[in-house]
């Protein structure tokens, strides 16, 4: 343990990294709607970094647009709420995996830069707020340095599925 990790209190604590494995045990997302691929650089029960590799063979690609795919805002978002769900689920401990999380407001939504096919998505959260079963966050995803989106938003953790 290094010298800066040993004066922080446990919840604190900075985790490296979690992958699709142990986020498929934590969230009860799966494929086509699982739409992160590892959990880096987690402060518990404060932030946490989620990372995207989109790819052509995502299935809203077909008609989001055929053309010219691009990634819907809205999945954008979700990717986002799925990188807080992980956060809450670490944050709480194992007896809180698996539990649903729906989301109860998106606020102040901004789409900056479109997302292609090849893009690796680096969605940053940062909890705001929680009061019992609601959270709040602020997430951003970033494409190469650049803030492609950015969004606002509450939800609540379903305490008895």
């Amino acid at each position: 343990m290094d010298a800066t990790a040993e004066n922080k209190t446990p919840a604190q604590q900075t985790v490296t990294e979690l992958d699709i494995l142990r986020i498929m045990q934590m969230i009860p997302h799966r494929y086509p709607m699982l739409l992160i691929d590892k959990v880096v650089d987690i402060v518990t029960g404060e932030s946490c970094t989620g990372i995207k590799n989109v790819t052509i063979n995502e299935p809203f690609f077909t008609g989001h647009f055929p053309a010219r795919p691009v990634m819907p805002g809205v999945m954008i978002v979700e990717a986002m709420a799925q990188t807080s769900a992980v956060l809450v689920m670490h944050s709480l401990g194992e007896s809180a995996e698996g539990r649903l999380v729906y989301f109860m407001t998106i606020d102040e939504a901004r789409f900056r830069r479109p997302i292609v096919p090849g893009d690796r998505i680096e969605i940053k959260v940062q909890k705001q707020q929680n009061r019992r079963n609601v959270w709040r966050f602020r997430g951003e995803a970033w494409v190469d340095g650049t803030l492609c989106a950015e969004a606002v938003y509450a939800a609540m953790i379903v305490m008895d599925n």
